[in-house]
């Protein structure tokens, strides 16, 4: 059996996944503990929405993202819930990361994009250029 679950972005986290084939997540940060990710689209898309979006380091743009994981493997994790009934969270140490992105099925895919009103259409990289396609072709 496998989960699926979400991860709200930005766009300079979308460059690393880009640059890892959309295979893996990036390293967490020196004051990054924990790697996050919830449990439901509808937690995914409030975060990106209401925070990426108004969040300099996220490029103004909040992406979310899914994945599946095999469900016997995501029992070692607990589930944390920061707020509402929805926001639901497993709290992965960042040491373990690299084993949680060996147990990604298949790819990492964006199911939305929220786009601030600070977004820089102009960037030249691969992360804006996705967005933009990706933003052209659901409209």
């Amino acid at each position: 059996m496998k989960t699926t679950l979400y991860r709200p972005i930005g766009l300079k986290e979308l460059q690393l996944i880009i640059d890892l084939d959309f295979k893996a997540f990036p390293s967490r940060l020196e004051w990054q503990p924990i790697f996050y990710p919830v449990l439901n689209q509808e937690y995914a898309e409030q975060i990106a929405e209401k925070w990426n979006t108004k969040d300099e380091f996220s490029g103004y743009c909040g992406i979310v993202t899914k994945f599946d994981l095999p469900t016997d493997y995501l029992k070692k994790y607990e589930i944390h819930n920061v707020g509402g009934f929805i926001h639901n969270e497993l709290w992965v140490p960042s040491d373990d990361l690299r084993e949680f992105n060996s147990n990604i099925m298949g790819q990492i895919e964006i199911v939305k994009v929220f786009i601030g009103e600070s977004f820089n259409y102009l960037d030249k990289n691969n992360a804006t250029s996705l967005i933009k396609k990706w933003s052209n072709e659901k409209q």
